[in-house]
């Protein structure tokens, strides 16, 4: 699949459009987008919220159901969340195995920043 990079405007494809439609749903909160108000995930939610384990446990899981309902690109093997170099910042790790190319090279790694 095929599509636009949001900042320039030029054709992505590949992981740099998996890459950014996994952050556009991650940054979206759900009932945001007009027609599509499933689409989304509650990460945004979690903003301004200390990392604390329980935290953290919500954090997988909203990228999990996020993932397992907007992208069907990539299959889930593990997400990590660390805390960023800036206060208030962490980053994101997502482990997955592309669906869209054959299995030898699926393992993809995404290392997405969130200002949360």
């Amino acid at each position: 699949m095929a599509g636009m990079s949001r900042m320039s405007g030029i054709e992505l494809d590949g992981i740099d459009h998996i890459r950014q439609s996994v952050s556009d749903i991650l940054t979206t909160p759900i009932g945001f987008r007009v027609g599509r108000r499933d689409y989304g995930s509650l990460l945004p939610d979690l903003i301004d919220q200390p990392m604390t384990a329980a935290n953290i446990l919500r954090i997988y899981a909203a990228t999990a159901v996020a993932m397992s309902r907007h992208e069907d690109r990539i299959r889930l093997r593990r997400v990590g969340v660390a805390a960023g170099d800036r206060p208030g910042s962490a980053v994101l790790t997502i482990i997955a195995d592309r669906t869209d190319v054959t299995p030898a090279n699926a393992r993809t790694r995404l290392v997405l920043p969130l200002t949360l």
